[in-house]
């Protein structure tokens, strides 16, 4: 299984790009459990408090061989942990998980997830990166105090860069820069993207602790920039970085119940919160990129008859770390400020 370590690896990579930014504060984390040389799951952490992406991964495992288990109806972290510590009839012994980061090795919102693969009797545990969190960390000396065969340093790097909004929001704040274009690099009229795409970034301002938008936008769309296509519904609070403070405040935007609008020409209130993000346009994002630490595209291919322009460092200036397509016609890309 060895030489096929970083494939299993990648497929959690890969799924906990999915749900970068939505597990804040959180890191984004990927899991993948494969038995006899077959994938039985590829899982991630989804939202703080919810299952980690261990957890969810061994109970969609233990699912697709058991799939009228009762596990099936159980969500919440502590009863699927405790269901699969007195359930689980050595069904992982042969089994190894693949993990993108170390498993969390205490008790917070959620019970430890290196306390689980050891109870459950996991047979190998291949790890990309330790935690870089110290509360968290020492899941790997637990499960090798455990007997446990345990791996690091599989596609560290690329679970490195799943890392780095985490690690930026831990030590002080992140800012990210999202822009919506077709793949011809037009950005004008109206909505450019899917719903799957409207609905990933509404889920995503239910997040922030601040959503930042230029005051020319404001004054040409007129936007609401609420969070109606969430779950939850709820709305981040907003600055409108202006010069002008004049602005017609019978637009939807001031009329989003329990969130705050603020009018400045400073940046300095981005110091003050810990998840930011900022939306707008080229202009915008030229003028405060020395303050955006990732930029977020969302690219339409929607019209195919639209000459595809080259995503490269030399457009933005910044280093691209991960892109997927979201579905046929909109493509997610992350790209790291050189900066």
């Amino acid at each position: 299984m060895k030489n096929n370590d970083g494939f299993y690896i990648k497929l959690a990579i890969e799924e906990a790009w999915k749900y970068q930014f939505l597990t804040y504060p959180n890191p984004a984390v990927g899991a993948c459990v494969v038995k006899n040389n077959q994938v039985l799951s590829v899982e991630a952490h989804k939202e703080a408090g919810l299952p980690h992406a261990e957890v969810n991964a061994l109970k969609s495992a233990f699912l697709k061989k058991y799939p009228q288990s009762l596990l099936k109806n159980l969500e919440k972290s502590e009863d699927i942990h405790n269901f699969l510590i007195q359930n689980h009839n050595d069904f992982f012994k042969d089994c190894v998980i693949f993990v993108t980061l170390e498993p969390c090795n205490h008790i917070g919102k959620t019970p430890a997830c290196a306390m689980l693969l050891e109870a459950v009797k996991i047979k190998k545990v291949i790890i990309g990166t330790l935690d870089p969190n110290k509360e968290a960390s020492g899941g790997k000396q637990r499960l090798e105090n455990a007997g446990i065969d345990v791996v690091v340093g599989v596609c560290e790097k690329e679970s490195n860069d799943l890392l780095l909004p985490f690690v930026k929001w831990s030590k002080k704040n992140f800012c990210f820069f999202k822009l919506a274009m077709r793949r011809d690099g037009s950005i004008d009229g109206g909505y450019i993207t899917t719903q799957d795409s409207l609905d990933l970034v509404h889920n995503i301002r239910t997040k922030l602790d601040l959503f930042v938008i230029g005051g020319q936008t404001v004054r040409t769309d007129k936007p609401t920039l609420d969070s109606r296509f969430s779950i939850t519904k709820k709305a981040s609070d907003i600055l409108i970085y202006s010069k002008q403070t004049d602005f017609d405040k019978t637009i939807p935007l001031f009329d989003v119940p329990n969130r705050k609008v603020c009018i400045s020409d400073k940046l300095n209130k981005l110091d003050d919160e810990n998840f930011i993000m900022i939306e707008g346009g080229y202009n915008l994002l030229e003028n405060i990129k020395d303050r955006v630490d990732m930029l977020m595209l969302f690219i339409s291919h929607k019209d195919k008859s639209l000459k595809q322009i080259d995503i490269s460092e030399k457009i933005f200036d910044f280093k691209k770390v991960y892109s997927y397509f979201i579905n046929q016609d909109d493509k997610v890309v992350f790209l790291l400020n050189k900066i």
